[in-house]
């Protein structure tokens, strides 16, 4: 029988890459989570989720119950509490209760840093994590890594909101210290390859990409392939407090985990033991490829994602003052709900722009287009192919159709002169009372000048946008009453 993997951390960044690699390789997978719903429809239908945590021996009983191989990919950095106390203990426990069920290996993933340094607390308590699974006496591959490139990771999290939001960035020293990071594929590579060592005693991998930079390095190739210009503003003081609460102002992360996060980057983490390279089959990227692998990926799901599975779905009212801050993006949606059929509620969407008009203030439509034309845009001059139908790629104005689905989907491309990249996604959906019509405007701004046109102009941008999404709803209301009269009509007839 094919051997049991558990996977811990299964609702975490890395965790859940993990399992999806797993999975496309064959693998049996038991995910373990302290609350099993949170993964519903996030992994695949042969998965198994049990509810378990850490700290709390008897939940993983039954848990490790047949299970070959662990992944221990958990930690308490977002803790209030003292998360190096509660990593011991973690560790402690989960190392003792896997060497009780039979396990044969567990695989962990720790963080670069010379122990002989005065490491940072969080750094520490990484190594420490590993020290204490080897105690348990079990196999335990260690794998060590500095920074990890990926849209949604932590630290590209952080390098891109800084980026993007500030066009003169103030760099203290952590900024130019050296770290050697990774991209997320080639980590995910590493932990899944570790699965057909040969059981045999522990080792550590100090794991990485092939060059050596500092964080600054990592935000000014960032810049670089987003075309954003960047003043870098070098400082001899920023304590990591001040710079924790600064990164929670500009960027999405917590201060505390951003002190964290920053109080170990005043540690070189590079590596100086290639056995990695020696004993896997793996060639890391290099930085300006995982880079742009991240903001592809991106750019990917934002295309594959539904947006409103994100977003609060009530009312007409935005989620909150100026739109939802998703990834680099702001997305403004809003949706009503209207007693028609799919058909007759998309409708109006299908046949929106060209000489049908955009339903609401089409005045300021025409006024945006011209202003586009100023500018040497496109204006709103091209219209549309035709006046029913919509295909993948057609014109609408200063639009382009990007995704069409019959009777539920029309996202539009923006073809205008703005600050930035936008989107006019339109889905409806079937429910009870009849279909929900969701408008969900997506603007991805280009640095500070993006931010200061969607901010500048949402005012406006939220009454045109709830204008349009009440009169496609009159609309579809309208024509839903003429289906139902001819219906009735051609059955008197």
């Amino acid at each position: 029988m094919e051997r049991l993997i558990l996977v811990t951390g299964a609702t975490g960044y890395i965790g859940g890459r993990l399992i999806s690699a797993l999975e496309h390789a064959g693998h049996r997978v038991r995910c373990l989570a302290r609350r099993p719903e949170t993964l519903a429809g996030r992994v695949g239908e042969n998965t198994e989720v049990v509810a378990g945590d850490c700290l709390d021996a008897e939940s993983l009983h039954s848990a490790l119950a047949g299970v070959h191989t662990a992944y221990y990919l958990v930690h308490s950095m977002g803790a209030t509490s003292d998360f190096a106390a509660m990593d011991r203990e973690a560790a402690r426990t989960f190392g003792n209760a896997a060497r009780k069920a039979g396990v044969r290996r567990i695989i962990y993933l720790g963080g670069l840093g010379d122990p002989s340094d005065d490491l940072s607390a969080h750094l520490k308590s990484r190594q420490e994590t590993g020290d204490i699974l080897r105690d348990s006496g079990l196999s335990v591959i260690e794998f060590r890594t500095s920074i990890v490139i990926g849209s949604g990771s932590l630290s590209f999290e952080m390098v891109r909101a800084l980026v993007e939001r500030l066009p003169m960035l103030v760099c203290p020293k952590w900024v130019a210290v050296a770290a050697q990071p990774i991209a997320i594929e080639d980590l995910i590579s590493y932990l899944v390859a570790a699965l057909d060592l040969p059981e045999e005693t522990s080792r550590i991998f100090p794991i990485g990409g092939p060059d050596v930079v500092s964080y600054g390095d990592i935000m000014r190739e960032y810049a670089r392939q987003r075309g954003l210009r960047r003043w870098f503003i070098s400082v001899p003081v920023l304590t990591p407090r001040l710079s924790s609460l600064w990164l929670g102002l500009v960027t999405p992360l917590y201060a505390r985990v951003g002190r964290k996060l920053i109080d170990s980057l005043k540690n070189k983490t590079v590596v100086s033991d290639d056995c990695a390279r020696r004993v896997f089959a793996i060639e890391p990227r290099r930085l300006r490829d995982a880079i742009a692998r991240a903001i592809t990926l991106e750019d990917a799901e934002q295309a594959a994602t539904r947006w409103s599975d994100a977003l609060s779905a009530g009312g007409l009212q935005p989620t909150t003052w100026g739109g939802t801050r998703l990834g680099t993006r702001i997305v403004d949606s809003r949706s009503v709900v209207v007693d028609a059929e799919a058909g007759a509620a998309f409708g109006p969407v299908r046949r929106i722009g060209g000489t049908q008009g955009w339903y609401y203030a089409n005045g300021l439509w025409r006024l945006r287009g011209f202003i586009d034309l100023l500018v040497g845009g496109i204006g709103m001059r091209r219209g549309r192919r035709d006046p029913e139908t919509l295909h993948p790629g057609d014109a609408v104005d200063f639009w382009r159709v990007e995704a069409y689905e019959h009777d539920h989907l029309l996202r539009l491309a923006a073809e205008m002169k703005i600050p930035g990249r936008a989107w006019l996604q339109f889905e409806v959906t079937p429910c009870d009372t009849g279909s929900e019509i969701r408008q969900t405007a997506i603007f991805d701004p280009a640095g500070l000048a993006g931010l200061l046109y969607w901010y500048a102009l949402y005012p406006i941008h939220a009454l045109i946008f709830c204008g349009m999404l009440s009169e496609i709803a009159a609309r579809a209301l309208q024509e839903h009453g003429q289906r139902v009269s001819n219906l009735r009509r051609n059955a008197n007839e």
